[in-house]
């Protein structure tokens, strides 16, 4: 991550968490920062959105093993009959929560999408440097099996989280300011950054 970057995550981070982001109006009198409703809302989206973007990058970094687990198989990255398999199944889990069905199926769209993205992008990289290959291959049942967790996890998050995924400012925000924190904990390199941040797309929708 670039200096840049750290220091634009530490302070959008840190404007949300303190209620001083630019939504807040200044007091004439003593001239502190008065947290408006705009910033106390996106504080919130931000607390309620976190465990969900971070479930997206705990995805993505799952993605390196499937292609790890692919790579010199001749698999494809693409599988359209298990992608249909996982929206199903994903389907079906939002409506047992009380979800709508369709917003399960738009984030999780995203989320194989970007975890393509990673693939695609790993695959060209140990393609054009070969001593970067990974020394093992992964199982990927394993793996698989760890997604479903994620998966399962992501579906009760997006319940959760209804009343604040909305299209308003507060709820990009909170997005944003989410996946800079993502992005920090996991040390993403720029693929898997532009990832999450196509993982993300649909949140505030």
């Amino acid at each position: 991550m670039t200096m840049r970057r750290t220091l634009l995550a530490t302070s959008i981070i840190g404007a949300v968490a303190a209620g001083t982001a630019p939504a807040a109006t200044a007091t004439p009198d003593a001239g502190a920062p008065v947290v408006g409703p705009a910033s106390v809302a996106a504080q919130s989206a931000t607390t309620d959105l976190g465990p969900l973007v971070d479930l997206a990058a705990q995805r993505l970094a799952l993605a390196d093993e499937v292609a790890a687990a692919k790579y010199g198989t001749g698999k494809p990255i693409a599988d359209p009959e298990r992608e249909r398999r996982v929206l199903g199944e994903v389907s079906e889990l939002a409506a047992d929560n009380g979800l709508d069905p369709g917003v399960a199926v738009r984030f999780f769209t995203d989320q194989i999408e970007a975890g393509k993205d990673v693939q695609r992008g790993l695959h060209a990289r140990w393609d054009a440097h070969p001593e970067s290959r990974p020394g093992e291959r992964p199982d990927l049942g394993q793996v698989r099996r760890e997604l479903e967790r994620i998966s399962d996890e992501a579906v009760r998050q997006l319940k959760a989280t209804e009343r604040v995924r909305v299209p308003n400012t507060p709820c990009r925000v909170g997005v944003a300011a989410s996946v800079l924190a993502a992005d920090l904990h996991h040390h993403f390199d720029p693929l898997h950054r532009r990832a999450l941040d196509r993982a993300v797309v649909s949140m505030c929708a």
